[in-house]
Formats: C-alpha cells, structure tokens, sequence
C-alpha cells in the first residue's frame, strides 16, 4: 500500500516571480508587472543644494500673469499606489462589513473567503487596529509595514476610508487610475499642478501606472512623466553650465538678472515694425525667456538639489541608498516630487500582487512591502508637516478556500486560491499635520453615521460587494468619480464636483454619502515651514 503524500508549494520571495500554470506566459508588460518580473531599480545618490532669493524686480517680473511662470497651486499632494495583478485588500488588510460599516460584522464563512480563519475573527477586539483611523486587521502585512515606518505622532494625524468597488481581474483595462482627473479636480478645473510637472508615474504608459485611465478624463498635454529612480529625478532639469560657470549659484543668479534688466530696457526701445497685437507678444516672449532662465538657474541651479537620495527626512525613513530595494527607491522618487510640490500627482505602481499561488506566505511578504511603502509617504509628509492623499488599488482581488498556511510568513491565515472580482476594495488615506489641525474628521463625526462614511458601499455577509450599495460598487469609471469627489471635498470644494465631472454620483445633495471626510483646507494648501 502506498501513501501520497501531499507537498505545499514553497512560498515565493518579495522579488520572486510568479509563475501560474492557469495563465498564459507573460507577453506584456502589464503581465510581467503583475506577476513581478518587473520591480525597481537601485542606485547610488549625491548631495545637493539650497536655492538663492530672486531680487525683488525680478521676483515682480516672475509674479507676471503674462509670463505664465507659476509655482504648484499649492492643492493636497496626491499619490496613488497601483497594485498590479489583484491584491486583497478587503477583510485581512483593510476591515470591511455590511451595511453599518467596517463593524458590522461577516458572517465566519465570509471572512474565511477573505483569508481570515474562525479564531483571528475582527469580531474580537484584538484583532482590530485603529492605529491609523480606519481599522485595519491586527495582523495585516498592510498595517505591519505602515507601522514600521511610521511614528505615533504620525500615525495620530492619519484617518481614512474603504470603498466596496469591484473590478475585473488581471487586468490594465480597468480604467482605476484618476490622476487626470486630479489635475482638474477643483472649482477652476486647475486642480494638483506642481512647479515642475503635473503629473507623474512610474511607468511608460497613458496612465503612468498599470491601469487604465477613464478615458473621457484623459488629456494628452498631461500624460504623466515617468519618474522609478534617482536619475528620472535629477535629470528633469538640466541647466548646462549656467548653474555653475561662475563657481557660485548666486553669482550666476545675480549675473542672469543683470542681463534680464538689460534685455528688458532694450526691448522697450527696439520697433519690430510688426502690427501692435504681434509686437507685444513679441516682446513678451523675449522678456519672459530671460526670466524663465533666471528663475529656472535660481530653483534648480543644481539637479541634486531634486535627488531623494540626498534628503535627510528620506535616508532617516529607507536608510542609506534604500538598502538596495528599487522599489524604496521608486516611492522615494515620487514622494520627492509630489510631497514637496514638483508636482501634483503620482502614480506608483508594484508588481507580483497576482498572488493566488496556493500558499499564504507569498502574498503577505509582497503586501508587507507595500505597506511599508505606504507608510514611507505618510511619514515623509509628517517630517515636511504636507498633508497628503494615498489611493491604493489593484485590478481585481482574489479569495481563499480556507485551507490555513500555518508557516511563518503565512501566519495561521488562509491560503489564496484563485482570482475573485467580487470580494474586490480599495482605500484611501489622508494625512494632515498638526499645523492644519490634525486626523480629518469624518462626516458625522462622533454619530453612528461616521461608520458609513469610513465605509464607502457594503459588503454582504458572505464577502462579496453589493453591487447596489453605491455607485461606485460595480463601476470603476465612478470608483475613480468617488476618489476625486473625495479629494475635492478635502478643499471644501466638492459643491463644484457636478460641474466639473457630471453627475454620475447623484445630485448635489447625494454626494455627501460618498463622502468620507469633512474638509481639511479650504481651496488651497497653506506654505509649510519646511524646505
């Protein structure tokens, strides 16, 4: 008689590629990304320097409307984590419930779909955390990697909200991503815009990420520039040997602006002989070119001065050099940007989240590092005293049979199985210093009602969405609607957002209930003390 016996894969490593005999080989770069053939990429970084003062002319002469030589409009910082290939996110992350909110419990068979065994139940209160406002699960590799990285002082001026939205699985074609819409979510339709760029992300596509944008949001002259590493960031601007023929920043400067005077008191005596309307914009164009190369000298005279690896507040947070992670690295590079205001919007997305391998361990050292990537902009913030806004979101979701991965990295939990759009959520978070008042209040703060509006949609007792529980729960296009609804009525703007994006979500008085918090500012961000 002969016993077979029943071997357990081997759990994959973070940078581990994931090979599914159920999937085609990977042909494209979405299928690389999604199940981690492609990750980040490692370098070695230079200090950099600090910026001089315009003179007061100058200064005026840049303030100019018709120069059109503006910094960032000074909107909320906005970062978007794409999750390629289908990550929990519901249940063993991110706590969610029915129709009372993330409280409102499961029924024991719908958390085993979502990974969560009868005796880790957030029925019991050990198993919730509420660290960062919105509970997460006690053993979440979310939560363990935000909390790594992140102070007390931080985590206490964090809040959030979930949203019970499916999305097809294995896919770009969800259209997730909302950056287009950021750069025109306010009142004006100039929404995030930052000194350098608009938009970023740290892949070559439409969308700078994995997923697809909507397409009736997108804008060609916004297509993200694509920031993953050091060099992408510092080779962003280059000044040639006018930031530093003199030896001296400022006396570069100074030289510039002597010759910017020079050209102006010229230009006001030369006769183009061109008809009124053509000699004016003439003029113009030449006085502003002066000035835009002064201006450009004077902020980014050196390309260091953009490079992440010589920020103190990022190596205190990663460590010298990232300890190698690329993908340290690339949220590095675009929090650098968007936090401080060289641009208004970023997408980072990670790969090999299409995790159904059969085990537990695999997913949770990959959602590990996502958190704590997460929690890296979140205290970057913190240190700069910026608020921010993270939206994090993958293609699809997965789901357990319930068989438990008792090994070290699978701790007790269920295996993921197979792909299941319907167990499918995403969530955002919201830092806000001390300075601007601290954790965002939610809408009925302090009421029953708070617990409906940290949880956008309802799960039912089974772990599924409820496809009629909000707009946004079986449409992606209105999933994106909702976030940018989210981040306007962080301005106080959102009684602008019909005007702007239509009226998908309901009438005026319907948006409140997709609505997580109240505002946090009102229109526009006001100058943190730190450079």
């Amino acid at each position: 008689m002969f016993i077979i016996k029943s071997r357990r894969k081997r759990a994959l490593e973070v940078g581990e590629p994931i090979r599914h005999e159920s999937h085609r080989k990977p042909v494209t770069r979405r299928d690389f990304l999604a199940q981690g053939f492609i990750t980040g990429a490692a370098t070695v970084f230079v200090p950099g320097m600090v910026r001089a003062e315009l003179s007061p002319d100058i200064a005026a002469m840049k303030a100019a409307s018709d120069c059109n030589i503006a910094p960032g409009n000074q909107k909320i910082p906005f970062i978007c984590f794409d999750l390629a290939g289908g990550a929990n996110i519901a249940g063993s992350n991110v706590l969610v419930g029915q129709a009372g909110g993330q409280m409102d419990f499961l029924s024991t068979q719908g958390y085993s779909k979502l990974g969560l065994p009868g005796d880790m139940l957030p029925s019991n209160p050990a198993f919730v955390n509420e660290a960062f406002g919105l509970r997460f699960h006690s053993d979440s590799a979310f939560l363990r990697g935000m909390l790594e990285m992140t102070s007390v002082t931080t985590q206490a001026g964090v809040n959030g909200a979930v949203i019970a939205a499916r999305s097809e699985n294995d896919t770009g074609n969800n259209p997730h991503n909302p950056m287009y819409g950021i750069a025109r979510a306010a009142p004006d339709g100039l929404g995030a815009k930052g000194e350098l760029l608009t938009l970023i992300g740290s892949q070559n596509s439409e969308s700078g990420g994995n997923s697809m944008a909507p397409t009736m949001m997108i804008d060609p002259s916004l297509r993200p520039t694509k920031i993953d590493r050091r060099s992408d960031v510092v080779g962003l601007v280059d000044t040639g040997e006018l930031g530093t023929i003199l030896g001296n920043q400022s006396d570069t400067i100074r030289v510039l602006e002597s010759m910017t005077r020079i050209s102006r008191d010229k230009l006001l005596r030369v006769h183009t002989e061109l008809p009124f309307d053509q000699d004016e914009a003439t003029r113009r164009r030449a006085k502003c070119a002066y000035v835009k190369t002064v201006d450009t000298i004077n902020t980014f005279g050196n390309p260091a001065a953009l490079d992440p690896g010589a920020d103190p507040d990022i190596t205190a947070i990663f460590g010298a050099n990232f300890g190698g992670n690329g993908e340290f690295q690339k949220t590095a590079s675009v929090m650098k940007l968007v936090v401080q205001g060289n641009a208004g919007a970023g997408t980072i997305s990670m790969g090999g989240f299409d995790y159904h391998t059969g085990d537990r361990a695999t997913g949770e050292r990959r959602d590990l590092l996502a958190g704590r990537c997460i929690g890296a902009v979140l205290e970057f913030a913190a240190r700069k005293q910026q608020p921010v806004m993270i939206y994090v979101f993958s293609d699809g979701s997965l789901s357990s049979n319930g068989r438990v991965d008792n090994s070290q990295d699978g701790g007790g939990k269920g295996e993921w199985t197979g792909d299941n759009q319907a167990t499918a959520a995403s969530f955002f978070l919201v830092y806000n210093p001390p300075r601007l008042g601290g954790r965002p209040a939610l809408i009925g703060e302090g009421t029953t009602a708070a617990a409906r509006h940290q949880q956008l949609g309802v799960f039912s007792a089974n772990g599924d969405v409820v496809n009629s529980s909000s707009p946004a729960a079986n449409n992606v296009n209105l999933l994106v609607q909702t976030v940018l609804l989210n981040y306007m009525a962080l301005h106080g703007e959102s009684g602008a957002f019909n005007t702007q994006f239509g009226n998908a979500l309901g009438a005026d008085g319907a948006l409140d209930a997709m609505t997580a918090f109240q505002p946090i500012v009102s229109g526009t961000v006001p100058p943190s003390p730190v450079a």
